[in-house]
């Protein structure tokens, strides 16, 4: 997976709704259809092309005939979240930069330059109430160590495909039972570059072995000796609503067998679709020792918040939790699946930027 900035620069008024991951969700989705689309005014699940579209991958991502994995389900996990500004504020002014994430994964990072055109794209048409325009000022890939490598400046219309690449082994989280390469590219760490001029030029990046990429990106180990204590407390800070699925419903009680059966399933969904990887764990065996740990301190309320979804010609009602909560326990087998997700998020509307966290430990 790889990770993406993007600082934006108001040209006219700009005031987000409450929620601005719905904003910037639905703005992106409405210019990249737009962009991408060849066949116009037609349903996806009709279109000729759905197959091979890229608008279809990325919003419409129906599950391979012969999947081995969410046969019932019409679509499969987007391979992209978009992080809303982390900031309350909802109004800027002409001349006021700030900037938002977009977290690719898997064969989607080939699709960056479609993202970036896009969100070019959307800065013309406006965004938010009274839809403000803004230029977007640069793009930089963001590595495991926060390091920010600019890889796109709109002055020079120049995309770089030299960006970090995050492996889940490089978390440096050890565990017998989890799965080394649970969300992993078979590709170098950084990339060579190319003109960027529009979306419709090749991005496909070099291929290597596994012996070759092994290792993945240099960024810093993190210290995990406490994260293997087999009796250690963590806090998760929900930093935007988060909404998991239990038993049919959405849950405002976040026990930890329930965080982590979300965990599981998003990150194993992604690893199958999108990185060709299906993670061998035992799933069952895993969410019975997640029984085990502990709730501790919490602090948690709903956020309700609403969307109307031209696509589906409805209002969509996406409230979920914030707050923090804590747990406590034997979580060492549980870690490396608790850090991917502060990358992919967990639960419902994950590409709206719902169900981000923080961890500390």
């Amino acid at each position: 997976m790889a990770k993406f900035r993007f600082t934006i620069c108001a040209k006219d008024h700009i005031r987000f709704p409450a929620y601005k991951g719905s904003a910037f969700r639905g703005g992106f989705g409405y210019a990249f259809k737009r962009v991408v689309c060849v066949i116009k005014g037609k349903a996806c699940d009709e279109c000729l092309l759905k197959q091979k579209c890229i608008y279809s991958y990325i919003f419409e991502t129906p599950p391979p005939e012969d999947t081995e994995m969410l046969r019932l389900y019409p679509k499969v996990p987007h391979p992209f979240v978009i992080e809303p500004p982390n900031t309350e504020k909802q109004s800027f002014e002409p001349g006021e930069e700030f900037a938002f994430h977009v977290i690719l994964i898997g064969q989607a990072i080939d699709y960056l330059p479609y993202f970036i055109y896009t969100f070019t794209e959307l800065g013309k048409q406006g965004i938010g109430q009274g839809r403000g325009k803004y230029d977007l000022i640069q793009v930089e890939g963001i590595g495991l160590g926060n390091e920010a490598v600019p890889i796109y400046q709109n002055t020079t219309q120049t995309l770089t495909n030299h960006y970090p690449i995050i492996h889940a082994h490089q978390m440096g989280i050890n565990s017998q039972d989890t799965h080394n390469e649970v969300i992993s590219q078979s590709n170098p760490p950084y990339q060579g570059g190319h003109q960027f001029n529009s979306p419709y030029r090749s991005t496909e990046r070099s291929r290597r072995s596994q012996e070759e990429t092994k290792g993945g990106v240099n960024a810093p180990q993190q210290d995990c000796s406490q994260e293997n204590n087999h009796n250690n407390t963590i806090t998760i800070s929900l930093l935007t609503p988060l909404r998991l699925r239990f038993d049919g419903h959405i849950t405002d009680k976040i026990e930890f067998h329930v965080l982590i059966r979300n965990l599981l399933r998003r990150i194993s969904s992604l690893s199958y679709f999108h990185c060709g990887e299906k993670v061998e764990i035992d799933f069952k065996g895993l969410i019975e020792k997640a029984r085990a740990v502990r709730q501790g301190a919490s602090d948690i309320h709903w956020f309700d918040w609403k969307r109307y979804s031209t696509r589906q010609e409805e209002w969509m009602s996406l409230g979920g939790v914030t707050g923090t909560v804590s747990y406590e326990g034997d979580l060492s087998e549980f870690m490396l699946f608790l850090r991917l997700g502060e990358y992919v998020h967990v639960g419902k509307g994950t590409s709206f930027g719902l169900g981000r966290y923080s961890i500390t430990v």
